[in-house]
């Protein structure tokens, strides 16, 4: 029997707010810094690449270059882009395990 694979990209199913926020939330609670930037890029190609490099002032080079796999954005670059996004993010104290 041949298994069929199809490309998955999540970008498509992140058309709301909502689901933009557990995605995200999802991919900080990793801990992973290069995850966390990937994620980051995902919902920015959600949105539109053009029209973030527009409302950030970075350009779409530098938007793919900083968040993708092997991406390193500089905490400047990841805060506009959350703000951009219409992302939140607050900090919680950590659970005593």
């Amino acid at each position: 029997m041949n298994e069929t694979f199809f490309d998955f990209d999540a970008a498509e199913y992140l058309n709301t707010p909502e689901a933009i926020a557990q995605f995200m939330t999802d991919a900080l609670e990793t801990g992973d810094a290069a995850y966390v930037a990937k994620a980051v890029g995902v919902v920015a190609r959600a949105r539109g690449m053009s029209e973030l490099a527009r409302e950030t002032g970075l350009s779409r080079e530098q938007l793919y270059r900083s968040f993708s796999e092997h991406g390193n954005p500089t905490l400047k670059s990841f805060l506009a882009v959350m703000k951009a996004l219409g992302i939140e993010m607050a900090a919680t104290p950590l659970m005593a395990h």
